[in-house]
């Protein structure tokens, strides 16, 4: 058998897409991801600190894209024949659905509070308190915490995440796992578009119609919001599409899936780009996080100018 061909109980399948690009993507995505995600979170963080709304969904997104990019090395290790315990090899299946699912609900959570702030600017106030954000936020990993146990409860797979591997999932898909496919694509994408669009169009009518909003205000709230939904449907509608299709398909056709694979692999690794941009969409281009990041800036600039000056002032005493 070629060895870049795998073999499982179903069927077995060309395994070179893993082998060649998830290292290298992996790799990539994991050295810019992880150190903008820790920046982004600083940042939500300093806001949330401030009595900002947004910044508690920010600080929860964060957190959400920092459990996936941290899987970011076990994915790396899993094509290049590394030793992985089964505990772990599931824990990271578990770690990336759940990551699509809370993120998904975090930015729709983001989306109505701009929507309730920006069209009904004199009404919900209670909403963008600090405390009901965290309640909301609280619900959100809650429910989709909860809905993701309930699908492996479906699918006959919550009682063997110690002695199956989940993160090698075998094809084709079985009945039950073409149903969670379709139902995961429903709820955690196709509904989540749907009310960010909504909200993006019916803020946009509003800042038309305001004459309080100077054009140039009117400008960046249209790009940020229309940034922040491309990315969102680059990053995850491949992904979306295909396991539709496999879940519409798929349903024990070896043939098929031996054929889908490679792209579901490919758009598999597409969706870390939401990951790596989710810092520099929601914190970096924002006017209040580049205060913060420069101040950061000349705090560090001041202490390594501090330490440098220190370090000669020894040199110059030892010598």
């Amino acid at each position: 058998m070629d060895k870049n061909i795998s073999d499982n109980s179903s069927c077995a399948y060309n395994d070179t897409v893993d082998i060649y690009m998830y290292p290298a993507v992996y790799s990539i995505f994991f050295i810019f991801g992880f150190p903008s995600n820790c920046l982004s979170l600083y940042i939500a963080w300093v806001q949330m600190q401030k009595g900002n709304s947004l910044g508690v969904y920010l600080v929860n997104l964060s957190i959400s894209d920092l459990l996936y990019i941290i899987t970011l090395p076990v994915w790396i290790m899993l094509p290049l024949k590394q030793t992985v315990n089964n505990t772990l090899c599931s824990l990271i299946e578990l770690i990336m659905y759940n990551s699509f699912y809370v993120g998904s609900g975090l930015l729709c959570c983001i989306s109505v509070d701009r929507y309730l702030a920006i069209v009904f600017p004199l009404h919900f106030a209670r909403v963008h308190k600090v405390r009901t954000a965290a309640l909301v936020s609280m619900l959100v990993w809650l429910t989709e915490i909860s809905l993701h146990i309930g699908l492996l409860v479906y699918t006959d797979e919550l009682h063997q995440l110690s002695s199956k591997r989940l993160c090698e999932a075998k094809i084709p898909l079985d009945t039950r796992r073409a149903h969670v496919a379709i139902i995961r694509v429903v709820l955690s994408f196709l509904i989540p578009l749907f009310l960010m669009a909504f909200c993006f169009h019916q803020i946009m009518m509003s800042l038309k119609k305001s004459p309080s909003t100077a054009a140039n205000e009117c400008d960046k709230i249209r790009n940020l919001l229309l940034l922040l939904l491309l990315v969102y449907v680059v990053s995850f509608t491949p992904f979306q599409v295909v396991m539709f299709v496999r879940g519409l398909l798929e349903n024990n056709n070896c043939v098929f899936a031996r054929q889908i694979r490679n792209s579901y692999m490919v758009f598999v690794a597409t969706t870390t780009i939401n990951s790596v941009l989710d810092p520099i969409v929601y914190c970096l281009i924002t006017p209040s996080a580049k205060t913060e990041i420069r101040r950061i800036y000349m705090k560090c600039q001041s202490r390594l100018f501090k330490t440098v000056s220190l370090m000669r002032q020894l040199s110059s005493s030892t010598a």
